[in-house]
């Protein structure tokens, strides 16, 4: 369960326990050599049966478990490989701030207080620069201080709570507890973050344009799947375990009854050409903000460009619909006054991520002007203008509640949400099809897309355990 503590004000999230329950172990058939010259055979998709190397410490890590299979058609035995896969910890090894504020206050402050705090620091920084500007506030600058005014007290109350009760049950821990050496810091190979490049190069190919491909499902046997194969169509592992593709020389994991569509924005066909109706779509859009027009990380979309992902097309009546937003206020009225009405989806509830260290803190001062700790989502219902007759009507499901919080560890990887799939069970129909776009990651029984949508399933996040290993995944 990645839900460690449930109260009236929201939930305490494991992220790292949900990943680690989901199933990664991968079954390869090995077939024994007979003769000097007879090579060693492959697991799937070109993926070493001995061993796993990972580029992280150079560490090598042995496959777990190996049974004897029946004999093969041409006689010979053919051995079971199990091996098992953990997400990395250290991924999670949040312990301090981000930033600390260099004087503490109380946290309870008056709104003029507030105000006076976060005009000094902007003062203050304002003349740490070469070319500096007048103190006055912009618009946005205004807005986005009203708005963090109204909400204060529901983050600093709810999050406290929870914080509380995750210290007492030993989930969360002080700083002051021992704890082991820090390790280095984590980055994916660079040739890992190029999906994206890969995306842009497949629009210009002739066959993936014209033609309309069938979803690709990969099936027990499979032995090997080109790069061509995987661009631009949905593909599916509908086994219980854990398949290996290797894409431009790099081997992402595929967990069980999970699917995907690695594309851009431009070719989202093949997920209509599904015919799925979607009762969950979650959207985290590539926001335009100035930190990422400066470093030019990743590219982001208009809301224009927002506005023509075809939700009416892919959701299922009273489908809900999940929007991550940054704490831009423009984005904000955007998606609620704008983006929804656009969709016939209705505003039901603003939620919010609550993100803290292992101690218990928030990452970033919870008055700093610049970079708060918490990100908002909103979740809507699609009206239909006709009625249509639901799915599974029969089944009821609880009323979403508005202004609910949710707390967690960040993963220190750029942009790795929190999952919302034992959060949201008692508002959604069970057993329904669920759909996340500009994912970067997989889940099992959801649908993901995006042109990096395999970026956290890199092989190189994970740990293979050695034989005889026994990880705690609680």
């Amino acid at each position: 369960m990645s839900v460690v503590h449930q109260l009236p004000p929201g939930w305490l999230l494991d992220h790292l326990s949900f990943i680690n329950k989901i199933n990664y172990q991968l079954h390869q058939h090995h077939k024994p050599c007979c003769s000097k010259n007879e090579p060693t055979a492959s697991a799937p998709f070109g993926f070493p049966v001995k061993d796993s190397v990972s580029s992280f410490g150079g560490s090598t890590f042995i496959a777990s478990d190996s049974t004897t299979k029946p004999e093969n058609d041409d006689g010979r035995n053919s051995e079971m490989f199990i091996q098992k896969y953990v997400f990395r910890a250290e991924l999670f090894d949040v312990t301090k701030p981000y930033i600390i504020p260099a004087v503490h206050k109380e946290c309870r402050q008056s709104k003029e207080d507030l105000m006076d705090g976060v005009e000094k620091e902007i003062s203050i920084s304002i003349t740490q620069k070469k070319r500096k500007r007048c103190v006055a506030f912009n618009q946005g600058e205004l807005d986005a201080m009203e708005y963090h005014t109204k909400i204060r007290e529901l983050i600093l109350d709810g999050s406290s709570q929870l914080v509380q009760e995750g210290l007492k049950s030993g989930f969360l821990y002080p700083l002051s507890k021992k704890r082991d050496k820090c390790s280095e810091p984590f980055t994916l190979p660079v040739d890992a973050c190029n999906l994206s490049e890969l995306c842009e190069m497949a629009k210009h190919l002739p066959s993936l344009n014209e033609m309309k491909l069938e979803t690709l499902q990969l099936m027990e046997d499979d032995v090997s799947v080109t790069e061509q194969d995987l661009l631009s169509r949905v593909v599916e592992n509908n086994s219980s375990f854990t398949k290996v593709i290797t894409i431009m020389g790099q081997k992402y994991l595929l967990p069980p009854k999970s699917s995907f569509l690695l594309s851009d924005i431009s070719c989202m066909q093949p997920l209509l050409n599904c015919g799925k109706k979607y009762d969950v779509i979650v959207i985290d859009p590539p926001w335009q903000n100035k930190s990422v027009k400066r470093s030019n990380r990743y590219s982001y979309l208009s809301p224009f460009q927002i506005k023509q992902i075809p939700i009416p097309k892919l959701a299922a009546p009273d489908c809900l619909v999940i929007t991550w937003v940054t704490n831009r206020q423009k984005h904000l009225r955007f998606v609620k006054e704008e983006l929804y009405p656009f969709w016939s989806v209705e505003v039901v509830a603003e939620w919010h991520w609550v993100k803290i260290t292992s101690s218990g803190e928030f990452v970033f001062p919870l008055d700093s002007p610049h970079k708060k700790p918490y990100e908002g989502l909103i979740l809507g219902r699609v009206r239909e203008k006709t009625a249509l007759p639901l799915r599974n009507a029969d089944i009821k499901v609880l009323p979403i509640p508005d202004h609910k919080l949710i707390v967690s560890v960040p993963c220190t990887l750029h942009s790795h949400k929190p999952p919302l799939a034992e959060v949201l069970k008692d508002y959604i129909k069970p057993d329904g099809e669920y759909l996340e776009l500009f994912a970067r990651n997989l889940q099992p029984g959801w649908t993901s897309w995006g042109n990096e949508v395999l970026r956290f399933q890199h092989v190189d996040c994970f740990i293979a355990l050695e034989s005889g290993s026994d990880y705690d995944l609680d």
